[in-house]
């Protein structure tokens, strides 16, 4: 399989890093990259909070040295505020791709028509992505779009999304084969990214949801048709995913080198936990070069349950990495794993990250589910962002 093409960007590699709040900061973005090719994207920012000069935007607003293609998640609900916020992303941080979020499913997003919601409002949709691609088109940025498939099963969006998404002129669209109402609960619904794919024929499809291994998205590929896929929970605690990914996309790959595609759970090439302690103190060190050492060291503590996910690491080890504060610390826990220990192969093709139930309903603004093609309901003027803590 060949690369990616987003307007004028080419991603070698067809993969797409999923942004996820408080986990693809530049220290991670560069741990993932030096395991493979692909797009790496910020987590998600919110456009308000961009143009007004938030102080908290803009310290999420950062790249490591070695990021040469800067992609970035923005998050509204008010065309003139994305608008102008892809244009100082083009303009001012030199952001070679802009990803519109329309598939969060938190409600403090959903309540203000953000995130999942907004697809339901066909004309706004429609305008909101049009301000994004005018703004982004005088610097040849390519603009995409990620959504679900609807509020619930009752009120599905994504094939109308779809074709919004293409008359706007989006270099792509991100199908996360879940409703709002599901969030991370139960299994992704490959058949609608197939419909997707199916229906949009002038721009990439990207396929998102279940793809726990690099033979997961080669599965994804052979089955639905799409033109690339995003990995979101599937690399928490396992950047070296995207060396497997990157393998098994490679054109022409001899099967049984290391490093070679990973058409099974079989073939793909697992870490020892000596090499998993070796990429968590490099995620350390990472997250301390751009956040300084005790932040970056207490940043880098939600990672450990993800890392020794599966492996026999005693509980009191676990709580102190857990706790830990300095990378000397870190070095000293990291010595007490056993590093010849094999990757646990219960691990492989299971579920990571959160994942909870269904919900009963989605929370929405009142009378939201009366219009579909209108702004009635909510007026764009009304609908505020949300604050830099929503998940993705």
């Amino acid at each position: 399989m060949t690369g990616l093409t987003l307007g004028s960007l080419e991603v070698p590699t067809p993969v797409v890093l999923a942004p996820m709040a408080g986990i693809t900061n530049a220290a991670y973005r560069r741990l993932c990259a030096e395991h493979g090719a692909g797009l790496y994207v910020c987590e998600m920012i919110t456009s308000r909070g961009l143009v007004e000069g938030d102080e908290t935007t803009k310290r999420m607003l950062v790249f490591d040295e070695a990021e040469k293609v800067r992609s970035v998640q923005l998050y509204g609900t008010d065309p003139r505020y994305v608008g102008e916020a892809t244009r100082i992303l083009c303009e001012e941080y030199g952001v070679a791709h802009v990803d519109l979020n329309f598939g969060c499913p938190v409600p403090k997003v959903t309540r203000k028509g953000g995130g999942g919601a907004l697809p339901w409002k066909r004309n706004l949709l429609g305008r909101i992505l049009e301000e994004a691609v005018a703004a982004a088109a005088p610097y040849d940025v390519p603009v995409t779009i990620k959504t679900r498939k609807g509020l619930d099963d009752d009120h599905l969006t994504y094939l109308d999304a779809g074709r919004i998404a293409q008359d706007a002129g989006c270099a792509a669209i991100a199908l996360h084969g879940r409703t709002v109402a599901q969030a991370y609960s139960g299994e992704a619904d490959w058949n609608a990214i197939a419909e997707l794919k199916q229906t949009v024929t002038e721009i990439p499809v990207l396929g998102n949801g279940d793809i726990w291994e690099a033979a997961d998205a080669l599965r994804m590929v052979e089955e639905t048709g799409v033109d690339g896929v995003v990995v979101g929970r599937g690399c928490l605690g396992r950047p070296w995913l995207f060396r497997d990914l990157a393998a098994a996309f490679a054109p022409s790959p001899v099967a049984g080198v290391r490093g070679a595609p990973a058409t099974s759970l079989e073939t793909t090439t697992l870490p020892t936990l000596g090499e998993v302690a070796a990429m968590m103190r490099r995620h350390a060190e990472l997250l301390s070069e751009h956040m300084g050492e005790e932040r970056g060291c207490k940043e880098f503590r939600k990672h450990v349950t993800w890392y020794l996910k599966g492996f026999r690491a005693g509980g009191e080890l676990r709580r102190s990495l857990g706790l830990v504060d300095s990378l000397a610390a870190l070095d000293r826990l990291l010595a007490e794993l056993d590093p010849a220990e094999p990757f646990p192969a219960s691990e492989l093709g299971a579920p990571r990250g959160r994942q909870g139930a269904p919900r009963s309903r989605v929370v929405l603004p009142e009378g939201w589910l009366d219009d579909t093609d209108g702004l009635s309901g909510c007026g764009v003027g009304v609908l505020e962002d949300v604050d830099e803590t929503t998940g993705g």
